[in-house]
């Protein structure tokens, strides 16, 4: 195991490129992690966290959440970078570069869409 993941680090400085897309993914991540989590203010009001149109009560149903179900958005910026992070090195490994890229790019690409609907809810959801 120490072996493989001595090997996986030299193929990946190896790679420049890979190396710069991978450490953006790591700054940003934490950059939108910590803006997302400076903008969440506790609160009593409750906000809407899904959508269902099969319910018992009536013909849709709207679910609500406390506050710090905004803390969820933290933590998927940061699970999202790790997995792209190790699945990238991986596919550099088995696959080769140019897939490797393009799956760091949609991570990049995954973490910007995250961040738009995480302040998305914060901006609709602001508490008094």
């Amino acid at each position: 195991m120490k072996k493989t993941i001595k090997e996986s680090l030299k193929v990946l400085i190896a790679d420049r490129y890979l190396l710069a897309i991978l450490s953006l993914l790591v700054v940003l991540s934490v950059v939108i992690s910590i803006m997302i989590g400076l903008s969440i203010k506790p609160s009593d009001s409750q906000l809407v966290t899904h959508y269902s149109a099969f319910s018992d009560n009536n013909i849709y149903s709207l679910y609500r959440d406390q506050w710090f179900y905004l803390f969820v958005f933290v933590i998927f910026q940061l699970t999202v970078a790790v997995l792209h992070i190790i699945v990238s090195v991986k596919i550099l490994i088995t696959k080769g570069r140019s897939l490797a890229i393009a799956f760091a790019w949609m991570g990049v690409s995954i973490l910007l869409i995250g961040w738009i609907v995480a302040y998305s809810i914060i901006n609709f959801w602001k508490p008094i």
